[in-house]
């Protein structure tokens, strides 16, 4: 297929809309009902689409689920399931705005874990702005400055986990194809919560099935247009445009749920977002 970076970027811009838009239904729904219960369900639809994704790829389930390494499939998909849930915890907690801004430092996370978990060469360079981003982290948090509260340490632990699924993916892709990747982080994880969240089932209101119902579309459609945008265009020419989100659920989160941005917790993304990008970029350098 040809590239085509302009069109990746839009579909990278329109799927972090969307997965944030996800974010505000996840925020309502969690805080009406049991956290495990609202991503039990959205995992159903998930597994379901991967499950067609992967097979369609590969041509059967049999061929989408073989793999040489299962334990470690199975442990990605349930680091991501456990990461949803401490996230849309987070939510009900801090709401989006200050729960997004401190999630942005996975991609430091990712750098400072890649060597002593790959092997990865971490230059200077990096972990400077590693070092950076984490200062951007403790402007937001603000320990020391009044009452500090542990639940600011709640995204910061989702933001770890997803590091983590980040790079075990990483690992399985130097054996397993994306397809088979994608077909066992659904599959595992719907496993895995459902044997959890089943035993914490709530009624819910017919309104607020319909707000599930457009949760369990928007994960799917989000996740579609990531793969029709890593497929028109390189990741190193989109990902930067992956902080979207970040602006798109600050913005869902004042108009919708009247939170508020505070100062420090826009410096302090600002700084991580530019740690990030910084990173990033020598990333790709020295892939070069």
């Amino acid at each position: 297929m040809q590239t085509n970076t302009r069109l990746g970027i839009l579909l990278m811009i329109a799927t972090t809309f969307i997965f944030a838009a996800q974010d505000s239904i996840s925020r309502h729904l969690a805080g009406e009902y049991n956290v495990l219960m609202v991503v039990m369900i959205r995992y159903w639809f998930f597994a379901a689409f991967v499950i067609t994704v992967a097979t369609r790829r590969e041509g059967s389930v049999r061929a989408a689920a073989a793999t040489s390494q299962p334990i470690l499939q199975i442990g990605r998909g349930l680091v991501l399931v456990a990461e949803i849930c401490v996230m849309v915890y987070a939510f009900t907690l801090l709401g989006l705005v200050e729960s997004l801004a401190v999630f942005t430092a996975y991609p430091l996370i990712i750098a400072a874990l890649s060597g002593p978990i790959l092997g990865e060469k971490v230059g200077w360079r990096r972990w400077s702005a590693i070092g950076v981003g984490f200062i951007g982290v403790l402007i937001i948090l603000q320990p020391g400055v009044g009452v500090f509260s542990p639940a600011a340490l709640v995204p910061l632990l989702s933001a770890t986990m997803f590091a983590v699924y980040g790079l075990l993916t990483r690992f399985a892709a130097r054996r397993d194809s994306t397809a088979t990747s994608f077909f066992w982080t659904g599959v595992s994880g719907a496993a895995a919560i459902t044997l959890i969240g089943i035993w914490f089932w709530e009624p819910m209101t017919a309104p607020d099935w319909g707000w599930m119902a457009l949760l369990c579309l928007t994960g799917a459609s989000g996740h579609w247009l990531l793969i029709k945008c890593y497929e028109v265009a390189e990741a190193s020419a989109v990902q930067p445009f992956a902080y979207m989100q970040l602006i798109f659920g600050t913005g869902f989160g004042i108009l919708i749920f009247s939170e508020v941005l505070r100062p420090n917790v826009a410096v302090g993304a600002a700084i991580v977002m530019a740690a990030g990008l910084f990173t990033f970029w020598r990333e790709n350098r020295a892939a070069r």
